[in-house]
């Protein structure tokens, strides 16, 4: 399950990403792209019965190497949040001075795209 919804994440924020205009909108895409490679690899790590893997006191090294979970997907994972926060905050940041200085978050006025400015004009669009 935890697959399927990771690749839910993806679909969905792969189509943000690609054909909304708004700019916020690809940075949530984006962010939802990033969410739902971390529960890929966190599934993937994931171990039916396994313990946390830290050396408790009474357990052996046989019992602790067949029992614990794979740590190296968790400590990826926070690496990843830990840079996807980061990033996210320099998007938006991007975004306020884009916005500042185009008075727009629309990706096709910003960039200029005339097309796109046709199509929705000619959907009932505001001319400018």
């Amino acid at each position: 399950m935890s697959l399927l919804t990771s690749a839910g994440f993806i679909i969905v924020g792969l189509f943000a990403a690609i054909f909304l205009d708004n700019i916020i909108k690809k940075i949530i895409g984006i962010a939802f792209i990033e969410e739902g490679a971390n529960l890929f690899i966190i599934a993937l790590g994931y171990k039916s019965g396994g313990v946390v893997p830290i050396i408790m006191p009474g357990m052996t090294q046989e019992w602790f190497a067949a029992n614990s979970a794979y740590p190296l997907p968790q400590a990826l994972v926070l690496t990843s949040i830990v840079i996807g926060a980061s990033t996210l905050a320099v998007m938006l940041a991007i975004s306020m001075v884009l916005y500042k200085k185009y008075g727009t978050l629309s990706a096709s006025e910003i960039l200029g795209d005339r097309k796109t400015k046709n199509v929705a004009n000619e959907m009932g669009g505001t001319d400018e």
